[in-house]
């Protein structure tokens, strides 16, 4: 007997064809090298082989068309994490049934295919090697013969197996009843991304032994079958990113010895089952990004060896109750999005092990509990987006871990703790909350103390105070006369910073060097002040970087204009500037990098496509952003060129307006002023381009513009619209009983589940569109109307 074992030996180059005359060698272990080329057929000419395992290499090329002719006794074949292709003599199909033979191998216990290129359909005949205890095809380009799967009811006839992986190949068909045949002793099941649809069969149910059933990322639709309740033996569900919908059925809680419950991103509705606290080996609950209501069951805060809940994006109510601090281990709950009322139960502080929690965008109220800063192994906190008062505490500074921290969009007070990981934080995790103040670089008021010390002091101390005042106003003076000057003339050959950047400086040369000279191929866009050019700086950070072509002869004023407008805004839906660089030839913003480019190229590319739903969310981003330039500002700030070109996207599809060179700030106390109209023809509204009369109403009737255009995918600017009719008159016209004429046809189909609630949020949309473009600017809507009404409709499209 022969065995040559030499995994995980740095080996190179091709194996030997010589192997081949080794006609006692029983098992070759090559596994973990860096082997190359293809596996000499002499191999499988040894007769005494049992298993083969060249895992882990760089093998490619074609198998033999028959490698298994004289090596019956073989038991084993382990070829995962290769680039072989099995497309001998260019046939792409029936080509695996030529390579593996049941016939041939009657004796082979396992088969690795994994982490290939396989291609073709999977066979039958695997079914003939009777043996199988594992089979992993998965991570390959398999295809199935038939949409019923017929290879899994061939291989019911595996009596043995144990262990059968098809994830990740395109097989795009049902799950056959048959599943429910295959061997009792089967123990983990994976068909995750393979395109299933259709409903998970009952007759699942049937497989007793079932440890691991993983179905994620396919198209099924149905309910989760009761019939679970007879895999007893079950220890992890895996579902996510499914059409799955129905409630989740009690049964799931006679699971005695589940583990891992993953739901994620289906349309179940309904309620939590309150017997989930029977669950008692429970480690992770994920079932966030679904349709349930009610509140939470009492019994899953009994739930002591919990680890992970994510319950995020549903429709949950109700308060959080003290019995959370019984999550002891729990390492992430993420309860945000949803309508969770009351305070934060303070003993929250006692879940020592929590590492992420996010309550955001919620309705909660009270303060932040001072014992939430005993959280000592905590990585991520966000609470943004409640209705939370007093303090940040400051013990929050003892969190030494706490890469990322949110606390904006509430009602906030007190001094910002600056100790710590305090100072790593941006303005953009404390933005919106009025009664905050701290370090400039947060984009906040500094604090004023008036404590009892100060107003105590030595009446000599304060004689000495009066005694310089007058040399201080006459320095606030020359401080505001050199602020204004340089706000208007920035300082040459030097680079200004937005506040609570932490970036370092970059002069004119860097960033011609990070977009190689702006070429070509860095450019993003051009308009009428200049270009954005993609640029990657120093320290690897990508930024867009907008050049002004000076030469026009408002690109000063428009650099300006951005510079006072961006310098002094902080909102998520904002596009950030990072830096600016000026001198007296070169003027150029940096700007916060958009890795998914502008709703432009999305609504009017081929390749691009956005549903109902990713349109409403974008156009409540605009209008979030809107509303903050219009009331969230000690002035009103006015856009004047809202279109979709200038509305980006970033790497999680979360929207940002940008570009805001001819934006207006109008005076304390104005409410419109005259200028000169600079907008985009089409989106202009009447009082601007006739009479240059500029308010924040001009950015609702072009808001109303915008949103006609996102759901038609019609410009206004299109050569339908002559004389009378317009982009307007053409919806008005329609609705509301031609709004099918009118909308993205992409966005409706009379066969879909959801058509007429689909139909209904499109009218809402556009009667929303058609009452924010109204001739009289008295007679639109406001920002903060537009928002709420929007957040309204998407949560009808969503119930």
């Amino acid at each position: 007997m022969l065995i040559i074992v030499v995994s995980h030996s740095d080996l190179t180059g091709a194996i030997p064809p010589e192997l081949g005359n080794l006609q006692n060698l029983m098992v070759l272990d090559m596994a973990e090298n860096f082997l190359m080329g293809s596996i000499p057929a002499s191999i499988f000419n040894i007769s005494s082989l049992l298993s083969i395992n060249v895992a882990g290499n760089n093998l490619s090329g074609t198998l033999p068309a028959n490698i298994c002719s004289n090596c019956s006794q073989l038991e084993k074949v382990y070829l995962h994490v290769n680039e072989l292709i099995s497309v001998s003599d260019n046939q792409l199909s029936g080509n695996l049934d030529r390579l593996v033979l049941g016939y041939e191998l009657p004796n082979l216990l396992q088969l690795y295919l994994s982490d290939n290129n396989f291609h073709g359909r999977i066979p039958n005949s695997i079914a003939n090697s009777s043996k199988l205890t594992e089979i992993d095809l998965s991570d390959n380009n398999f295809i199935s013969e038939s949409p019923e799967l017929s290879f899994i009811t061939s291989l019911t006839r595996c009596r043995y197996l144990m262990k059968l992986n098809f994830g990740d190949n395109p097989l795009n068909g049902l799950l056959p009843v048959s599943v429910g045949n295959l061997s009792t002793s089967l123990q983990y099941l994976r068909g995750y991304k393979c395109d299933l649809w259709g409903s998970i069969p009952k007759e699942i149910g049937n497989l007793s032994s079932l440890i691991v059933l993983s179905l994620y990322g396919n198209q099924l639709t149905g309910s989760i079958p009761t019939s679970v309740v007879d895999l007893q033996k079950l220890q992890g569900l895996g579902l996510i990113s499914n059409k799955i919908s129905g409630s989740m059925p009690d049964t799931l809680c006679e699971l005695r010895r589940l583990n891992g419950l993953l739901l994620s991103q289906n349309l179940i509705t309904g309620a939590i089952p309150d017997c989930i606290g029977n669950i008692t080996t429970l480690r992770s609950l994920h079932i966030d990004a679904n349709r349930l209501t009610s509140s939470i069951p009492a019994s899953l805060w009994l739930q002591n060896d919990l680890l992970e809940l994510n319950l995020s994006s549903n429709f949950l109510s109700g308060s959080l109750p003290q019995e959370i601090g019984n999550l002891k281990v729990a390492t992430l709950i993420d309860l945000s999005v949803n309508r969770f009322s009351g305070s934060i139960p303070s003993t929250i502080g006692c879940l020592q092990s929590l590492i992420d929690l996010s309550l955001s965008h919620n309705t909660l109220q009270g303060s932040i509990p001072e014992s939430m800063g005993k959280l000592v192994s905590m990585e991520r906190l966000d609470l943004s987006y409640n209705n939370l008062s007093g303090n940040i505490p400051k013990l929050f500074e003892a969190l030494r871990y706490l890469t990322y921290f949110n606390v904006s969009f509430n009602d906030l007070s007190g001094e910002v703790p600056t100790g710590g990981r305090f100072k790593k934080f941006s303005s953009q995790s404390f933005m919106s909350n009025e009664g905050l103040c701290g370090d400039p670089k947060y984009g906040l008021p500094s604090c004023h103390t008036t404590g009892p010390k100060r107003r105590n002091l030595k009446l000599r101390v304060v004689f000495a105070l009066l005694g310089i005042i007058v040399l201080i106003t006459i320095a606030m003076a020359l401080a505001y006369a050199v602020g204004r000057y340089r706000r208007k003339n920035l300082v040459e050959n030097t680079t200004n910073f937005a506040p609570g950047t932490t970036l370092s400086r970059v002069s004119y040369y860097e960033l011609r060097q990070a977009t190689q000279g702006y070429s070509e191929n860095h450019l993003l866009g051009s308009g009428s002040f200049g270009s954005v050019y993609r640029g990657t700086l120093n320290d690897g950070r990508d930024v867009a970087v907008k050049v002004f072509d000076l030469q026009h002869e408002n690109a000063f004023k428009s650099f300006d204009v951005e510079c006072e407008v961006l310098r002094n805004l902080r909102h998520r839906n904002l596009c950030k500037v990072i830096s600016t660089c000026s001198n007296q030839d070169f003027k150029a913003l940096v700007l916060e990098y958009m890795s998914n480019g502008s709703l432009e190229k999305w609504l009017y590319s081929d390749n691009c496509l956005l549903d109902i739903l990713q349109r409403i969310n974008i156009m409540i981003d605009v209008a979030c952003a809107l509303e903050y330039l219009h009331y969230g500002y000690s002035t009103y700030i006015v856009h004047c060129d809202l279109k979709p070109s200038n509305v980006l996207q970033d790497e999680d599809m979360v929207a940002h307006l940008s570009d805001f060179g001819i934006a207006k700030l109008l005076g304390e106390g104005e409410s419109n002023a005259h200028t000169t109209t600079m907008g985009t023809l089409g989106y202009i509204a009447p009082e601007y381009g006739l009479e240059g009369l500029v308010s924040i109403r001009c950015d609702v009737y072009s808001y109303g513009i915008m949103l006609m255009e996102v759901f038609t995918r019609t410009k206004p600017s299109s050569e339908i619209f002559s004389g009378e009719l317009s982009l307007r008159s053409w919806i008005n016209d329609s609705m509301p009983n031609a709004i099918t004429r009118i909308v993205d046809s992409n966005l409706l189909a009379p066969e879909e589940e959801d058509y007429t609630k689909k139909l209904k949020c499109l009218s809402s949309v556009m009667e929303l569109a058609l009452n924010c473009s109204m001739e009289s600017a008295n007679e639109r809507v406001n920002m903060k109307d537009v928002v709420v009404a929007l957040k309204k409709i998407r949560f009808q499209l969503l119930t």
